[in-house]
């Protein structure tokens, strides 16, 4: 049985490190050193970072190759895999080859957690996080945004998609390669 009040095992110390005198010139020692090391400081307005494609910024709806609107095929499943519930959506049959597209798309800026689950799921690669992070809004009606405002033609976000298409492969062929190991056995 576990006493209320276990006994306190005290570490003795030497004079020197009761002083704590050598830790602090330690301290002061690296900080002098650091100094003297380039610096890694951007001037953020003036100069833009360029993220990775690796990067999860604002969620977008990537335009068709022929620009006759969205890929999305209102299939929802974006809507039913968001933990915040930031996405909702309205569906409508249309003459396209794609047989539906949404009628409204939005997304609740201030809900959205920048997960990444929307674009995981979608079979289409029709919405996917851009390389946007500098966000602001001023009111909350202008953090809703609608189908219009998330549209962004495929090209802006080309290396985001070959990214995620590189990532599935690879996570495909994981899986692939365990089946056949798990069949060997």
């Amino acid at each position: 049985m576990q006493t209320k009040n276990p006994p306190i095992k005290r570490i003795k110390l030497s004079f020197l490190e009761r002083l704590y005198l050598p830790e602090i010139f330690k301290g002061m020692a690296y900080t002098f050193a650091q100094m003297f090391k380039p610096k890694f400081t951007m001037s953020y307005p003036e100069v833009k970072w360029k993220p990775k494609p690796v990067f999860r910024g604002r969620p977008v709806l990537v335009e068709r190759a022929d620009k006759t609107g969205e890929r999305c095929v209102a299939c929802g499943l974006c809507a039913r895999v968001c933990p915040p519930l930031a996405i909702s959506m309205q569906a409508n049959e249309t003459e396209l080859p794609q047989e539906r597209h949404p009628i409204t798309f939005e997304i609740n800026m201030l809900r959205c957690i920048y997960c990444g689950y929307c674009e995981e799921v979608c079979p289409e690669e029709a919405i996917v996080m851009s390389d946007e992070y500098d966000i602001t809004y001023h009111t909350r009606q202008k953090a809703i945004m609608d189908k219009q405002q998330l549209l962004v033609p495929m090209e802006k976000v080309q290396a985001r998609l070959d990214f995620l298409r590189e990532y599935k492969n690879a996570v495909r062929n994981a899986a692939e390669q365990a089946v056949g190991e798990d069949a060997k056995k």
